[in-house]
């Protein structure tokens, strides 16, 4: 794997020219080509990666997406209706399961977000209306051509975090939240060399909750 622009733009072996941070473990170029940076409109799907990105706290991407299926087992498929259930017992369950990341507070913080997911929902317009108005309902595109240019929090991010706080989620400060918007597309921070960077934008076009 050959690098540019400082180590920033990284050439694989594939002669696909990447972003640097997944290196060459397979499972996190995967991710990187198929799913971070992609403009996410389901309402299951941002509670499940905001639920993630709590987790993550503390701890590297890759630590969680390799126990990614655990978590889905754990938490029963990332469905909030069943999450928003679970009682003292669960926590207890899930503390004891090796399979996922066991953090009391995080798991608690899943619980409850669940129950705000559902209170959004039910007043409407639903979770997802609700995230993506906080950038006009359109990813944000940054351009960012090196490292050093992309943000690890901004205004947005900052707004976002204070608002779901205030709905009841946990661990949902603004640079979790900027990386949270970075997976699900709301940011397209790809590297402008980046193979992914061009695709990205292209999929947030015209879309809309």
């Amino acid at each position: 794997m050959s690098t540019e622009s400082g180590g920033l733009i990284a050439t694989h072996p594939d002669g696909c020219p990447r972003c640097w941070w997944p290196g060459l473990d397979p499972l996190y170029v995967a991710y990187h080509d198929t799913e971070w940076g992609v403009p996410e409109f389901d309402s299951r799907a941002l509670y499940e990666k905001l639920i993630l990105d709590g987790f993550q706290a503390g701890l590297s991407w890759i630590t969680i997406l390799r126990r990614r299926d655990g978590f889905r087992r754990a938490f029963e498929g990332f469905e909030p209706e069943r999450i928003a259930r679970f009682t003292e017992a669960d926590v207890e369950r899930l503390m004891g399961d090796t399979g996922i990341i066991r953090n009391r507070a995080k798991i608690r913080g899943a619980i409850a977000g669940a129950r705000a997911w559902l209170a959004i929902e039910e007043a409407g317009p639903g979770f997802a209306p609700f995230l993506w108005d906080f950038c006009e309902g359109r990813p944000i595109q940054t351009n960012a051509a090196t490292r050093a240019e992309i943000a690890t929090e901004t205004d947005v991010s900052r707004k976002m975090g204070k608002a779901l706080k205030a709905k009841g989620f946990t661990f949902c400060g603004p640079t979790i939240v900027h990386a949270f918007m970075q997976a699900v597309g709301m940011v397209n921070d790809h590297l402008t060399g980046c193979h992914r960077h061009a695709a990205c934008a292209a999929l947030g076009e015209g879309r809309h909750p």
